[in-house]
């Protein structure tokens, strides 16, 4: 007989990447008493339909077991929230819901709206333990990250390649479970070519500096090749540079995760921190940020923040502020060269 699932679970992080493998986690861990889960995916910038309420509180001994899944659950406002907390007071055992806080985290801690930290469910939910809280990925941590999905993934990396793989990946579990795959695919195509070749050595399946260089997506070139046009004031030029990805919507948030990273180096070098920079890349960085200077640097940081709010608000498609993003960088970018 399979455990009792949770009444409801919340998911705190804001990696979207890590917060779907938390769950598929947990509903490995806490399988239907009968058949699979029935899932239902709803959304936080929409009122919820009259179709979640009813799967939300319906009772009764039929009907599939089902999992109710709101991202961005934490847009909703307080009268939602309010009659969600009344109803998950009696929660329907056939009946699994998670919502989705995928908030920034500021000191250590989540920011969550004050109108849910307050509800009763969530002061019930954290008392019983079903609340995960991850503040998704940076700097430090997308080394462990890479190697602990390496290690899923069958694949082995090369020191070198190692190294120079986690420099160069946006902190985004994503994007980094794209480029996870793409290795998989090149070191098994490698592995193919030297089985059926009679004068090529056998591949030892490792993953190699030359996979790491050559892979289709390098967002760290990318991005440099991004700030140089950027700084010519070649818009016409960066587009072309962006253009190559087929994925808009991956590519936008893909520039904007490396962007931040990219500007949080480039404040860290014009305030004299010491920080891992590719050594062929030093001297151009630091010239870069001593240029730029705290002023420009911090608009570009306001710059990229809200071109992913205009999206997750509504306000734009990602398309509209893909084009927002790359004609404000790059007359920022202007700016910093005039007044160096």
């Amino acid at each position: 007989m399979s455990a009792a699932h949770p009444g409801f679970t919340f998911l705190v992080c804001p990696d979207g990447q890590l917060l779907r493998a938390r769950m598929e986690q947990l509903l490995t861990s806490f399988p239907p008493a009968s058949g699979q889960w029935e899932r239902h995916v709803y959304w936080g910038d929409e009122e919820p339909s009259p179709r979640f309420w009813e799967q939300l509180t319906l009772q009764g001994l039929f009907g599939a077991p089902r999992v109710l899944v709101v991202r961005q659950a934490n847009l909703w406002p307080a009268a939602v929230w309010k009659k969600v907390s009344h109803a998950l007071a009696r929660p329907s055992e056939q009946c699994w819901p998670f919502f989705c806080m995928e908030v920034a985290w500021d000191k250590g801690q989540p920011k969550i709206p004050a109108h849910i930290a307050k509800l009763r469910c969530m002061a019930f939910a954290d008392q019983k333990g079903w609340i995960w809280r991850q503040d998704g990925l940076n700097e430090r941590a997308v080394k462990k990250h890479v190697l602990q999905r390496s290690h899923e993934l069958g694949l082995r990396f090369e020191q070198d390649a190692l190294e120079q793989f986690c420099a160069s990946v946006p902190p985004d579990a994503q994007a980094i479970e794209n480029e996870l795959h793409k290795l998989q695919l090149l070191r098994n195509a490698a592995q193919d070519g030297a089985a059926h070749s009679e004068n090529q050595a056998p591949e030892s399946g490792n993953i190699t500096l030359s996979m790491t260089a050559t892979a289709s997506w390098n967002p760290e070139c990318n991005v440099f090749d991004c700030i140089r046009h950027m700084e010519a004031g070649n818009l016409s030029a960066v587009w072309k540079e962006l253009s190559r990805s087929q994925d808009g919507d991956s590519l936008l948030f893909s520039l904007l995760a490396l962007l931040a990273r990219e500007l949080r180096l480039l404040w860290q070098l014009w305030a004299g921190e010491k920080v891992r920079v590719h050594p062929n890349e030093a001297a151009f960085k630091k010239q870069l940020a001593t240029r730029l200077g705290p002023a420009v640097l911090a608009e570009c940081m306001s710059t990229v923040m809200d071109a992913e709010l205009q999206v997750k608000s509504g306000r734009r498609s990602p398309g509209q502020s893909l084009d927002y993003l790359a004609a404000r960088m790059t007359d920022l970018f202007a700016t910093g060269r005039t007044r160096a």
